[in-house]
């Protein structure tokens, strides 16, 4: 479909160390509602882990505004769905665009890590950044649960990492995690400034984040936002117990035909 077919556009974000996959089924489900999905690739995510080294929160932000820009002038209307790392991304990106044309779509934003998996000792971070060597040298590594909840979709993440499938990085440096927390502060701050009508998508039993960043960002954001909690995912929605749920709500809140997804039975969480 050339968008000259469509108004409508989305844009999708994905998270940290990711790829679209992040995002489910998302994709393909926006096409079969009539809408043209685009996808954008975060620096330093286009290769290996080590690529994320010298990255900068700037660089992220400034890429998906440049991506916003660039096809909302193709389409009268312009969505945002994001994921993660994503969804804080495009907040600050958005604070940028004055008349942003079309809705927001933030999926398990991580304002705070403070998931239930988050170890104590992660607070300490802060101290190593300041010890550049170490910062860039220690890898945070991806660990069971992988942000799922659902047993059989765990185990096809789980052997995805083992066969080493370019699905995802298995880990990312510390210092990548000092932008990410620069990038939170930012995105704490300034929240009137976003525009676009938005919709919080975010898990009870998150590992990553708790609901408390949704509730932050609905408190913050006023009469903007509104937070749909699941009962039944941890940190990767789009693929665990509530991908449908997610799927319909977006549409939904994007004014899209929600009987486009195909409800699967209630998966073995």
């Amino acid at each position: 479909m050339d968008s000259a077919d469509t108004p409508v556009g989305v844009l999708l974000v994905h998270g940290l160390g990711g790829t679209q996959y992040d995002l489910g089924s998302l994709h393909k489900i926006l096409k079969r509602a009539g809408v043209e999905p685009y996808t954008v690739t975060l620096p330093g995510h286009s290769g290996k882990p080590e690529d994320l080294l010298d990255v900068r929160a700037e660089d992220w932000v400034e890429t998906v505004e440049a991506r916003y820009r660039e096809l909302a002038a193709q389409h009268p209307t312009l969505h945002v769905v994001s994921m993660c790392l994503g969804s804080l991304i495009s907040v600050e990106a958005l604070k940028r665009i004055e008349q942003p044309s079309g809705k927001l779509v933030l999926l398990a934003p991580p304002v705070f890590l403070d998931g239930w998996a988050t170890p104590w000792y992660w607070i300490f971070r802060h101290v190593v950044y300041r010890i550049p060597y170490f910062a860039r040298s220690m890898k945070i590594a991806e660990e069971e649960p992988f942000g799922v909840k659902n047993d059989l979709v765990r185990s096809i993440v789980k052997a995805k990492f083992e066969r080493g499938d370019d699905f995802h990085y298995p880990w990312v440096p510390l210092a990548c995690i000092k932008q990410v927390d620069r990038l939170r502060r930012w995105v704490s701050k300034g929240l009137a400034a976003v525009r676009s009508p938005t919709l919080i998508i975010h898990a009870r039993e998150d590992d990553l984040t708790s609901p408390r960043s949704a509730e932050f960002l609905v408190r913050e954001m006023g009469g903007m936002a509104r937070m749909v909690l699941l009962e039944n995912s941890y940190h990767m929605i789009c693929v665990d117990n509530d991908r449908d749920q997610v799927a319909i709500e977006m549409l939904r809140h994007l004014e899209l035909d929600p009987s486009v997804v195909r409800v699967r039975t209630r998966a073995r969480g």
